[in-house]
């Protein structure tokens, strides 16, 4: 049993945890079966994208700081992506850009008796070297009970709609980051006009400050590039 179900003592709701994330997994293992092997810890595979062994590699330095809380974010195949790069193998990047909807996103330690805010940003728009357009919006939901974020069932109030990462050719890796927030009660939050007006050069720290969201109580990101890169 995890570390975080023996210190809660919750172990019906860790024991539900668990359900959901076997399930979770046991369609990744499905699918990766037909598709090749997948493992972790290595270099990206950059061989045949249709045969051989696919190696998800873990970030590492500031990137991997970033990570804390054990937010897990899943897509299909992929299973959860926290803190890793998407491989080019298998048609990943491109299929993670073009076809796949939102993921599937779980938080164990998610207070049953809260609501959260959910934000999906890329702040290496348009790349990492002279981000001009950080921070990119991608996805916002808020109104998300703590027990549909257990279950991983996000449900809310969607501001902003997923939008996949699409990062443009030529323009390096991309850091998709995932930042959770408990949301103050009767907090009523809303993106302004301008905010709607686009999704580029988004004042994602003036919006936390403006509703009062504080830190992330969990947070992670992914790194993808261009799929014909």
């Amino acid at each position: 049993m995890p570390r975080h179900c023996i210190k809660s003592k919750r172990r019906a709701q860790c024991e539900q945890h668990q359900q959901v994330r076997m399930k979770l997994l046991a369609t990744v293992v499905l699918v990766a079966g037909l598709a090749g092997v997948a493992a972790w810890g290595g270099e990206a595979f950059t061989g045949d994208e249709h045969m051989g062994t696919c190696v998800f590699e873990k970030l590492t330095g500031q990137d991997y700081k970033f990570c804390r809380g054990d937010l897990e974010v899943f897509y299909p195949e992929l299973g959860d992506v926290s803190c890793t790069y998407i491989p080019k193998c298998n048609q990943y990047r491109k299929r993670i850009s073009k076809e796949w909807r939102r993921p599937t996103i779980v938080y164990p330690q998610a207070d049953q008796n809260k609501k959260y805010v959910l934000i999906m940003v890329d702040p290496d728009a348009p790349n990492r070297a002279n981000p001009k357009y950080r921070f990119w919006r991608h996805w916002v939901v808020i109104d998300i009970k703590g027990t549909d974020l257990r279950a991983g069932k996000l449900k809310g109030h969607v501001l902003t709609d997923y939008g996949r990462p699409t990062p443009p050719s030529q323009s390096g890796y991309h850091r998709y980051q995932f930042r959770l927030y408990e949301q103050p009660a009767h907090e009523a939050i809303s993106l302004s006009p301008e905010e709607k007006t686009s999704l580029g050069s988004w004042p994602m720290e003036r919006f936390v400050e403006q509703f009062r969201l504080g830190s992330p109580v969990a947070s992670t990101q992914f790194l993808t590039q261009h799929h014909s890169d």
